[in-house]
């Protein structure tokens, strides 16, 4: 209650005491009675002692009370604004429904910390963290990545020499990729499961190239989705950025896959002539349309591009489910902390034709054949 200050003096007891005090001695001196007469009297002595003053104090103090805890039970508030904490002046209605208090969502970052304080041997640095398994894999990823390097530099230079005529779709540096990305799951228990891969039997008997779409939350899902394709000349639509990470980025220009460049307009419009392209000569396309991969694990909106490149090139949409990438490599870390054995698991659905569709509408298919393989923890909030 907001008080102003006539009303602190009105409610005062010691004010209002002395107040009627003089105001009686005044009566008396009007009524030509002598006004000390009251002031030496009994009652004068009650009302102005100490004792008095605080009987009286603790009484309106108590009044105050009760007037404000039953204003505060009639409006729902309970003791608690009071602040009182005792259990048998507590106010609750049986039929109210009472909200759980909610729950505070950790970040990735709070999560990294939690998986390296509980993970024994785990260290983190300025670039990321990594355990013992981690070290083993990161080992053996440039021991063969080495080799890798050395083989597709030796091919560069023989398709440089011959001006192109030799393999103009080069199949052979994506081969040698595929090898370095088999024995690397192979050796490190990180191989897989692959359910429905006969459903691509057809298009392979075909000779149809496609377009293949996953959902993104971890490093991992390349070679996941590279494994799922099989021994294909594949290219991945991947950003620009990756021509910076050793071994990896000279590979990949060399193959032919096509970078992106997120912040220049022309680049973009070079790729989509180029992810055209590519379908058109019978050479497969991979893509994450989320365009980047998902801290949370959980799938993120989708973007255009490789919708519109299916489209254009009237070929067909794979739509890839990855399962469990993110609990193998999650965000923070340089390398994977466990081997993806009895984690990872790729599901292949059924190809959509991209003819006779809009992109608004293909895009919804693909997303919806999406999150019908994905576990409830990585699904959307809102589909």
């Amino acid at each position: 209650h907001k008080r102003t200050p006539l009303a602190a003096v009105c409610t005062d007891r010691g004010i209002m005491t002395r107040f009627v005090s003089v105001t009686l001695a005044a009566v008396c001196a009007l009524s030509q009675t002598n006004a000390y007469a009251y002031i030496n009297s009994p009652l004068h002595a009650t009302c102005t002692s100490r004792e008095h003053h605080q009987q009286r104090h603790r009484r309106g103090r108590v009044v105050r009370s009760s007037r404000l805890h039953m204003s505060s039970v009639s409006v729902g508030l309970g003791d608690n604004v009071m602040g009182n904490n005792d259990s048998n002046n507590q106010h609750s209605d049986p039929n109210e429904l009472v909200s759980p208090p909610p729950t505070k969502t950790l970040s990735w970052k709070d999560k990294l910390d939690q998986e390296v304080s509980s993970r024994p041997f785990a260290v983190k640095t300025k670039l990321g963290a990594f355990n013992p398994f981690g070290l083993y894999y990161g080992m053996l990823s440039i021991f063969l990545g080495i080799i890798w390097y050395t083989a597709t530099m030796t091919y560069a230079l023989v398709h440089y020499l011959s001006r192109g005529k030799i393999d103009r779709n080069r199949r052979v540096p994506i081969f040698l990729g595929h090898v370095w990305g088999w024995i690397n799951l192979r050796l490190t228990r990180s191989y897989p499961v692959i359910e429905n891969r006969e459903v691509l039997d057809k298009l392979y008997n075909d000779n149809r190239a496609a377009m293949f779409v996953a959902n993104h939350n971890s490093w991992m899902d390349i070679p996941f989705l590279g494994a799922s394709i099989g021994w294909r000349n594949y290219k991945m639509v991947a950003k620009q950025e990756l021509t910076k990470v050793p071994i990896l980025g000279a590979c990949m220009t060399i193959a032919g896959h096509v970078l992106l460049s997120r912040k220049d307009r022309r680049s973009q419009l070079n790729t989509l002539k180029t992810g055209i392209d590519w379908l058109k000569r019978g050479v497969h396309l991979c893509t994450f349309p989320e365009g980047t991969r998902s801290k949370s694990g959980r799938l993120l909106k989708f973007k255009n591009g490789a919708f519109k490149m299916a489209y254009k090139a009237g070929a067909p949409i794979v739509p890839v489910s990855i399962v469990g990438s993110g609990i193998v490599m999650p965000p923070g870390w340089i390398f994977p902390i466990r081997p993806a054995r009895g984690v990872g698991k790729v599901i292949i659905h059924e190809p959509i034709e991209s003819t006779g569709k809009t992109e608004d509408e293909l895009a919804t298919q693909v997303r919806d054949a999406i999150i019908s393989g994905l576990p409830e923890e990585q699904r959307p909030l809102v589909a």
